[in-house]
């Protein structure tokens, strides 16, 4: 028998305990088309697949746009190994 059926209320509190604790449910209003296109670009299936991806993808933009910063900013690399930062880009 189907444990949400034997015992639906301890089942429930199971399920909800199993989530990771950053995890929670909610319910909001979505553009459905929107959604599609995403998964398209992503490859996700699921609605929640697909939010999870996106929100990924804007954490890794961000690191991307940061490192970019990093990088054309004069004097923050170190390229040649000499310690000798400060002209490293004139």
């Amino acid at each position: 028998m189907n444990s949400y059926l034997a015992n639906p209320s301890t089942a429930i509190l199971d399920h909800v305990a199993s989530r990771p604790p950053s995890r929670r449910k909610t319910s909001f209003e979505v553009d459905m088309d929107k959604v599609a296109a995403a998964k398209a670009i992503l490859g996700t299936s699921t609605l929640t697949e697909t939010v999870d991806a996106a929100l990924a993808e804007i954490q890794d933009a961000e690191r991307r746009r940061a490192l970019a910063k990093l990088l054309f900013e004069p004097g923050s690399v170190d390229i040649d190994g000499s310690g000798e930062r400060t002209d490293a880009w004139r």
